[in-house]
């Protein structure tokens, strides 16, 4: 079971498989974009959340038909770490959403990719596994997501405000960009379309004691 709130929240994302392709696509999409680094030269995803470790790399066997060239070892406690640095998978998985191995300086949202509804939340949520966290409402309410990339940042906002109607406050921090949420209401409302009923609940009992 994780072992924080946000660690019990991500968990129960992962429960959500998508189903379509164009999910799964917009998922990795998320998850790239707000990972510790997607590049031409590689991609390398931390995390400590034992669930999305384990749906990972069915994702990107999903998503691109590629696998992941360094696995980390699930008997070791503490941070996993994902990696691709085959030149053909990089550009295999570049050109699914557009860009191009050799230039990848300015990396945005590509609209086309999450224009469906369910594709917008597939790609907020693998977002918010790679690169958000929910604090616990016992200690207040505070909810965000970083990326190294500052359109990525922007664009996520509008994405954001399509899909629930309010914007993320926006701030930068050592060298990336934050979108936060403080409002206890939109969290569990953004919590719920992310796919952790669970965890909003426990912001609105929270909330209501």
């Amino acid at each position: 079971m994780a072992g924080s709130f946000s660690g019990s929240a991500k968990a129960e994302m992962c429960r959500i498989v998508p189903q379509k392709h164009c999910c799964a696509l917009a998922e990795c999409f998320g998850i790239l974009l707000f990972c510790n680094s997607f590049g031409g030269d590689g991609i390398r995803i931390i995390t400590e959340s034992r669930e999305f470790a384990a749906i990972l790399p069915k994702l990107f066997k999903k998503a691109f038909s590629v696998s992941f060239d360094i696995l980390p070892d699930f008997e070791q406690q503490g941070k996993l770490i994902f990696q691709v640095n085959d030149p053909q998978k990089l550009a295999t998985i570049m050109n699914a959403y557009g860009f191009d191995a050799k230039d990848t300086l300015a990396l945005h949202v590509n609209m086309p990719i999450v224009e469906d509804e369910c594709c917008k939340a597939a790609f907020l949520r693998g977002a918010f596994l790679a690169g958000g966290s929910v604090t616990d409402p016992e200690k207040g309410y505070h909810m965000e997501f970083s990326t190294t990339h500052q359109s990525v940042a922007r664009e996520t906002n509008l994405l954001i405000r399509e899909a629930m109607a309010f914007s993320p406050k926006m701030a930068a921090r050592g060298g990336g960009q934050v979108l936060y949420i403080k409002q206890s209401e939109q969290i569990s409302d953004f919590l719920t379309y992310l796919g952790a009923p669970v965890a909003a609940m426990g912001i609105m009992e929270t909330r209501l004691e």
